[in-house]
Parts: structure tokens; C-alpha cells; sequence
């Protein structure tokens, strides 16, 4: 088992995220998925906890096969998906996925996030709310909003350095933004990943957190690179969005 927990900082405020997040979703699936490949939503529905309070539950099925190393390739069918459950209690999401080919081994990932209003300088905050839990076992990893993290998914128009928003005057972030920037967020990400195979754990383990790094930092660049298109919108409006988008996507898609 491997955790890891990132500390991701954007120049909004965590109120105006919780409509670039689920803009930022709907837009960047739709984007990345293709005939047999992508993300095709199964369920998304208003949920209640009774510790979390009201909430929004969504469950897709992730198509990947094309997207994985030649390694992995190797040892699945040649159409699989992976299941994804998330539970959104804004500012604190659960998000767990897993296999659904019951012959393939054990493997679990599980992400737990709370979104603040700071520049990730709260040291005894982690997305769980718990600091002490597998505290010798977590490798905290602050990364801000790096535009170099993935240059496979690079494009200018999405770089934090050289966009600047026109209705928020926000951007062209240069080296030490975070000291100055305000409004500034910061989303804390605690990943757990297992897979619990001889010989395969580690090299699964850390090619997983590598995947979810960039998958984490492209999100976020492009929410902020989207704001534009996004500030003004109620949650109402964001979520009839959300819903034609996918739409969409599962027709692109083909299921």
C-alpha cells in the first residue's frame, strides 16, 4: 500500500471552485474520451449522509485499455474499465475505485479530499481530517499547480504562466504566486493505492500515483484555464451543463 498526499493551490476561492470543479469534470471527460475509450457515467444522483450531510453520488466506468503501458496491457482483456464511486460532500469529497474483472487481482484506490481556503500551509489538516493516520507511511507532496508535470497533455492556452482570465483579471502566474495571490485555495488530496501482488506492488503502486499526479494537476490547470467560461454560471445552470455533457460523452463513447 502507497499514500501519498498532494497539495494542489489555484487562485480561487473554494466556493467559486465548487462550480469550476464540476465544470471542469464534465468538460475535460468529454475531451478525453473517444469511440471505446473514456468515461461514461452510470449513475449521478443526490445522496445523504447521515454524518456528511446532503451530498451528490456518481458512479462511472472508466475505458482505459488503450492508455495503459505495454506491461499492463499484457495481463488484461482487451476491454476493461475500471468502476468509479464518488461521494461529493463539498468542500469534502470520497472518491474509490476498483477492478470489476473479478479474476484480476486486488487492486483499490481511494482518494479523499477537503478543499481550504489557504495556500496548503495547514500542516495538521489532511483530506481525511485524521493527521495521525498512516502518518509514517505518507509522503506529502506539494505540488503548485506545476504547468511541467505532464507535458503530454501541454497547451499553452492552459499554462497558468502565460493565461490570464478576463473576468477575474487572475493569471500569469510567475514563480512565488502563491505567496502574494489572493484569492488563493488549496485542494488536499490524500491517495491511498494497493495492490497487493508479489512482484508487481511497487512498480503498480507508484505508476498509479504517477497517473493520478498529472490526471490531479491537469484538472486543476484547466479549471482555472476554463474560469472564464464557468465564473458566472449558478449551480443550477453548472449542473444542466453537467448533465447534457455527459450525455454527450456516453454517446461518443458508444455505450
Amino acid at each position: 500500500m502507497l499514500i501519498k498526499e498532494y497539495r494542489i493551490c489555484m487562485p480561487l476561492t473554494v466556493e467559486e471552485y465548487r462550480i469550476g470543479q464540476l465544470y471542469m469534470i464534465s468538460k475535460h471527460s468529454h475531451e478525453q474520451s473517444e469511440r471505446g475509450e473514456g468515461v461514461e457515467v452510470v449513475q449521478n444522483e443526490p445522496y445523504d449522509d447521515p454524518e456528511h450531510g446532503s451530498g451528490q453520488f456518481t458512479e462511472k466506468r472508466i475505458y482505459l485499455n488503450n492508455k495503459l503501458p505495454s506491461w499492463a496491457r499484457a495481463v488484461v482483456p482487451k476491454i476493461f474499465y475500471l468502476t468509479e464511486k464518488a461521494w461529493n460532500y463539498y468542500p469534502y469529497t470520497i472518491t474509490g475505485t476498483e477492478y470489476t474483472c473479478s479474476f484480476l487481482p486486488k487492486f483499490s484506490i481511494h482518494i479523499e479530499t477537503k478543499y481550504e481556503d489557504n495556500k496548503g500551509s495547514n500542516d495538521n489538516q489532511t483530506a481525511s481530517g485524521d493527521h495521525d493516520t498512516m502518518k509514517e507511511d505518507r509522503e506529502v507532496l506539494n505540488k503548485m499547480f506545476s504547468p511541467s508535470s505532464s507535458q503530454r497533455h501541454y497547451k499553452e492556452s492552459e499554462d497558468p504562466r502565460s493565461f490570464k482570465s478576463k473576468k477575474t483579471d487572475r493569471g500569469l502566474l510567475q514563480e512565488g504566486w502563491i505567496n502574494s495571490q489572493d484569492p488563493i485555495m488549496c485542494s488536499y488530496k490524500l491517495v491511498t493505492v494497493k495492490f497487493e501482488v508479489w512482484g508487481l506492488q511497487s512498480r503498480v503502486e507508484q505508476f498509479v500515483h504517477k497517473v493520478i499526479r498529472d490526471v490531479l494537476l491537469l484538472g486543476h490547470r484547466q479549471a482555472f484555464a476554463w474560469v472564464d467560461e464557468w465564473i458566472d454560471m449558478t449551480m443550477e445552470e453548472v449542473r444542466e451543463f453537467e448533465r447534457a455533457t455527459q450525455e454527450a460523452t456516453n454517446l461518443k463513447i458508444g455505450t
